[in-house]
């Protein structure tokens, strides 16, 4: 902590210093206002400043580069030596803390007063943090493949570029590599801000031991891609199921006799289409450059806050963050008020409930289970307490993860 506090105070001081010399110059520039001329008729105004010279303001540029780079370096140089006081661990992610790394970003928006946005600031402080981990080894990462879907441009928001992707076939595939240790985390999507839950990915819980220990939220844009780029030659489109749903108006309206073919993933459609004309994709731009098509038209979701959420699967639970989130999954008693009795706890103690969702429990005929997000962490207080309540009043309650909600 002191380390990315230490770096980051020192970069910003460096700008505030580097504003203050520039405002002293500027004041010390301004122009004295002339007397008026013997005649009486008033001299004309000068210029209100000077204008810079190029070269000076790069050099000043290059000088504020130099020092952002040693201070990176000194950041990966004390991230270094977190390995060596935690000793010897067993791999990459031993080291990896993700609510150390959301405490971090959060101080990056609270400081952040421009002119950069938050959400650029945020991703280049991630590559940061991203390029200091893998220091010791790459996170492996597995993920919704082929190369180009939405799930990997989730890896790359949560985890930076210098993290290590697995492509897998589905999503069922992700968690088996996450439980069996060939992959340190998985991201797989949970539900849609226009289409709702994805179903298989709660199926899942159901069954697997693992433990959701983040969150992603990623805006997505959906394109209409072709190898042609000429709409006028399109007779068909491949598109994952949800993404097909998020542009059905925009379909009904520009390609209505066109046929609709789903596929496993927004990848796997742009790369089915580069092999023909007649043959479009709705994926992401991305994906797109990856496989060699052309933009016909985007963004055609329906929705302009078209938002998709993902998790980080891992193998264990971690710490409060100050800002979290929690997943419960609540197998029901078949009882009069069951649902209430788990419910009103969480009610007196005013925590918010996020989410409800109920999926059939696995060798229980015409039984539910519930998944339930509410805010708040498993170790903290009320949540604690409504927990050891909420159990009285179920047959079992499985915490899925406590977790940092998503920075942005």
């Amino acid at each position: 902590m002191a380390a990315a506090l230490r770096v980051s105070d020192s970069i910003e001081c460096v700008m505030k210093n580097q504003k203050a010399k520039s405002n002293k110059k500027a004041e010390s520039e301004k122009p004295t206002k002339k007397q008026p001329a013997a005649s009486g008729k008033p001299a004309k105004k000068e210029a209100s400043a000077a204008k810079p010279e190029l070269a000076e303001v790069r050099a000043q540029i290059d000088g504020i580069d130099r020092r952002i780079q040693e201070l990176i370096a000194e950041r990966a140089q004390w991230a270094h030596q977190v390995g060596k006081a935690k000793g010897k661990l067993a791999a990459a992610v031993d080291y990896y803390r993700p609510e150390r790394e959301a405490q971090v970003l959060r101080r990056v928006v609270d400081r952040n007063d421009g002119p950069l946005s938050d959400e650029v600031l945020v991703r280049l402080f991630r590559e940061i943090m991203s390029a200091c981990l893998a220091q010791q080894e790459p996170l492996k990462i597995g993920y919704l493949g082929p190369e180009g879907t939405f799930s990997q441009q989730a890896v790359h928001k949560h985890f930076g570029h210098s993290a290590h992707g697995l492509p897998l076939a589905s999503i069922e595939e992700v968690f088996q590599e996450v439980a069996a240790g060939h992959a340190d985390f998985g991201v797989v999507p949970v539900e849609n801000s226009g289409q709702g839950t994805i179903q298989v990915t709660l199926d899942m819980f159901l069954t697997s031991p693992l433990r959701i220990c983040g969150e992603v939220e990623l805006r997505v844009h959906q394109h209409l891609l072709s190898r042609s780029g000429r709409i006028e030659d399109i007779e068909r489109i491949y598109s994952h199921p949800m993404s097909l749903a998020q542009c059905g108006g925009w379909l009904r309206e520009h390609l209505p006799k066109a046929e609709r073919i789903p596929v496993s993933s927004n990848a796997e459609a742009a790369r089915r289409a580069r092999n023909a004309d007649d043959a479009a994709a709705i994926a992401g731009e991305s994906a797109g450059h990856v496989y060699g098509l052309k933009k016909i038209a985007g963004p055609i979701e329906d929705r302009s806050d078209n938002t998709t959420r993902f998790l980080v699967l891992g193998r264990e639970l971690f710490p409060p963050s100050g800002h979290d989130r929690t997943s419960l999954l609540v197998f029901i008693r078949d009882r009069p008020g069951a649902l209430y009795g788990v419910l009103e706890p969480l009610a007196r103690r005013g925590i918010s409930m996020n989410r409800i969702e109920s999926r059939p429990a696995h060798g229980h005929l015409w039984q539910y289970a519930f998944f339930i997000d509410v805010a708040g962490h498993m170790d903290e207080s009320p949540l604690k307490d409504a927990l050891a309540e909420v159990g009285e009043h179920s047959g079992e309650v499985r915490v899925l993860g406590s977790y940092p909600v998503a920075v942005l």
